[in-house]
């Protein structure tokens, strides 16, 4: 393990290309007071509240934290959750100029209320999301392509964020992704609804449930190895890296057998937001800093491990990767 430690340093500075959906998480806090004789719910204190990057903008803000320089390509509302969320990616030096910023869409926003009794933890008690899918006629995704098209040449590697909200559309990407697989620059796709559309691609990181979605079968160890291989020839994808939970990772490469990956680290799981956000950005920034597709499964299953202890859409650092990884090394 001790060997995936010489790809960190290579990590910084690669140019991370994320097309998709960005969203604007935000958090309520709030302090439970009592039930409501209206109905059977809490009543909340509000406390205070605050906008971070959410869907699209959390792998961005991955990249970020891991030493990448990250262009998002995405689409924003003239609205305070756009406006906020495009001014928390320039306060981190993330470039904006990839980003439509649309009159006519409101921004995605996913609103979680967190709260709890005055000494207890507070955790999630609701989620309301407010996200209008963008039509496939809207007059941003020309704007979208292109601004992709200018900036293509600079990119180490393209990663697709679609979450099903229609700004990762499949029929405007289709020529300007291949126009790119073409000029050899590697497109990794983190598709929840659509990953058959990109068939082609580099790779693609689809967790058990978008497996069995895609199969129309459930998936279990015994069917694991046989349904990777099959959708990995199906997509004529170069790698095809299964996220399964507690469960680990499984890769599938062209011309080699399959490989399993045990989780990293402990199996008691704290909050899976935003994980997969966590594996695309690690898996690709990794294969773009020269790392094989196992040692870029391997350095983001340790990148998942860390993350999914954490609460909220958050990122991991080189040197949490780093010490984490000594600490694992240490104990084999």
């Amino acid at each position: 393990m001790k060997d995936l430690l010489n790809y960190l340093p290579s990590l910084r500075g690669k140019k991370v290309g994320v097309y998709g959906d960005l969203i604007a998480d935000e958090y309520v806090y709030g302090t439970i007071h009592r039930f409501s004789r209206e109905a059977p719910v809490f009543v909340v204190n509000y406390e205070a509240s605050q906008i971070g990057p959410g869907g699209a903008a959390n792998a961005i803000n991955n990249i970020h934290g891991l030493g990448g320089n990250p262009y998002p390509f995405g689409v924003l509302g003239n609205d305070t959750p756009g406006r906020t969320l495009l001014h928390v990616l320039k306060e981190k030096g993330i470039s904006t100029d990839g980003i439509v910023c649309d009159d006519d869409h409101p921004t995605f926003i996913k609103q979680r209320v967190v709260a709890g009794s005055p000494h207890s933890v507070k955790q999630q008690i609701l989620r309301i999301d407010r996200c209008l899918p963008l039509s496939a006629d809207a007059h941003c995704h020309k704007e979208l392509t292109n601004r992709l098209s200018d900036f293509a040449k600079d990119l180490d590697v393209l990663i697709i964020s679609d979450y099903g909200l229609g700004v990762a559309s499949s029929a405007h990407l289709a020529p300007i992704l291949k126009e790119l697989s073409q000029a050899g620059l590697p497109c990794f796709v983190d598709s929840r609804y659509n990953l058959q559309a990109y068939a082609g691609v580099t790779a693609a990181t689809p967790n058990e449930p978008e497996l069995e979605s895609i199969l129309g079968k459930s998936v279990d160890a015994k069917n694991i190895m046989e349904a990777g291989k099959h959708l990995l020839t199906k997509l004529d994808l170069q790698a095809l890296l299964i996220t399964r939970g507690r469960n680990g990772m499984a890769l599938f490469t062209k011309n080699q057998d399959p490989r399993s990956i045990p989780i990293f680290g402990s199996s008691d799981i704290v909050d899976v937001t935003g994980a997969g956000d966590t594996v695309i950005t690690t898996f690709a920034l990794a294969v773009a800093a020269g790392a094989s597709f196992y040692d870029a499964a391997r350095l983001a299953n340790c990148a998942a491990g860390l993350v999914v202890m954490k609460r909220g859409a958050a990122t991991v650092t080189p040197e949490e990767l780093g010490e984490a990884i000594r600490i694992a090394d240490m104990h084999e």
